[in-house]
């Protein structure tokens, strides 16, 4: 019988080759001088070799030791290899399944947040799940995330229904997005039935101006001099959202064709938008200070940066109207309901409001800026001029197209 090399013969060997310790283990120097521990076996007609380990921290005992665990584990017809990396497998996917809910929720936003629409989402998602998720159950682990971490989370926030809700639908998606990825079962309780009471959701409107009232309030507008009154005038006068107004750029306007091309990044339906300009329009912004290099039409305060969003409710505020700026396209609305007979796409046109089903708008693909500017036309002369408070708009015919006059 062959004698086995001693442990102080083993520390002895330099030169690189494979030196025989028994039972079908080896020690294997490399040309670089590193000591390591090899099994090697022959299964199916085919040589295996497993590593185990460096012989700066398994002795040459714990080498041999599992050598005669491995061909124990031959002898049962089991293949060492396949166990090992059965073992890698699943230590990794436990590493994997251990993540944690907050770890989770940082990889969902950033996966989607290209899609949003502004950074607004972004920061929507973030300051809702750190103020609300993450202290509760943000260190707890993906896999373990139950009806009752969901509840920990909701139940605090019953007096702000309308956060309790969206927080809700955020947790939901994030654990539909582990699972998906196998982070966790499919069993998802921020989506169960009854989790949340049912309430009556109150309608709420933006409080509006009524429209027999714009040419007081426009005069009253035209004396203050400040950017963010003529950010509002210009906002009335186009119909537009005030965050779409604010964020005008000077690259989408073209004086000389009397339109501003809103893209489609800064609407809220995602789809560029031309807005017809007026004659008084084009005449405010015309009157608008320039700043070199910037492109920003109503600049705020501060040099070079756009106006605060909240600046046009706080000149409201000053002003003394309960009224809010995005309720004059209610007014504007109203007032081509009412009092002319534009036809309701163009008004809803005017509005950047997508009429129709998916079929009608496949096929109509034109958006009547001539149509839509007489619209505007009218409105702005409507506001503009005194003594508006009894006056009736009848329509005018010109030629095939149908304007708004008031008598």
């Amino acid at each position: 019988m062959k004698r086995l090399l001693s442990a102080r013969a083993i520390e002895k060997l330099t030169e690189p080759g494979r030196y025989a310790i028994g039972h079908g283990a080896y020690l294997q120097i490399s040309e670089w001088k590193t000591r390591a521990w090899v099994f090697r076996y022959a299964r199916d007609g085919k040589a295996h070799h497993i590593g185990m380990g460096s012989a700066d921290y398994v002795t040459l005992s714990e080498a041999r030791e599992r050598a005669i665990e491995y061909r124990r584990m031959l002898a049962r017809g089991e293949d060492p290899l396949e166990q090992k990396r059965g073992v890698v497998r699943a230590a990794r996917a436990e590493r994997e399944h251990a993540r944690t809910f907050k770890e989770c929720a940082l990889e969902y936003v950033k996966q989607h947040e290209d899609g949003w629409r502004g950074d607004a989402s972004r920061r929507q998602w973030l300051s809702s799940l750190e103020t609300h998720a993450f202290p509760k159950i943000g260190d707890m682990l993906i896999g373990e995330i139950d009806v009752a971490a969901v509840l920990a989370v909701l139940d605090p926030m019953h007096n702000i229904a309308e956060t309790q809700k969206r927080v809700r639908t955020r947790i939901a998606a994030i654990l539909d997005w582990a699972a998906a990825r196998d982070l966790r079962t499919n069993d998802n309780p921020a989506r169960r039935p009854k989790l949340l009471p049912q309430r009556k959701r109150a309608v709420v409107h933006f409080a509006s101006l009524p429209y027999t009232g714009m040419s007081s309030f426009m005069a009253e507008l035209a004396k203050c001099s400040e950017i963010s009154a003529r950010a509002l005038e210009f906002a009335i006068l186009t119909a537009a959202r005030p965050k779409e107004a604010i964020g005008a750029r000077w690259s989408e306007i073209d004086l000389a064709q009397a339109i501003w091309t809103v893209p489609g990044e800064r609407m809220k339906s995602g789809r560029e938008h031309r807005v017809p300009l007026s004659a008084r329009a084009v005449e405010l912004l015309a009157s608008l200070p320039r700043e070199s290099g910037s492109d920003i039409v109503f600049i705020g305060t501060r040099t070079g940066r756009e106006m605060y969003p909240m600046a046009l409710a706080e000149l409201l505020k000053r002003m003394g109207h309960a009224v809010t700026a995005h309720g004059f396209r209610a007014t504007f609305k109203t007032w081509a309901s009412e009092r002319t007979n534009y036809a309701r796409e163009i008004i809803e046109g005017a509005l950047a409001h997508v009429v129709g089903d998916g079929t009608e708008q496949a096929y109509n693909r034109g958006d009547a800026l001539a149509r839509r500017r007489q619209l505007m036309e009218s409105w702005s002369k409507y506001v503009s001029e005194p003594d508006t408070a009894n006056g009736v708009v009848v329509p005018l015919r010109v030629g095939a197209e149908t304007v708004g006059r008031r008598t």
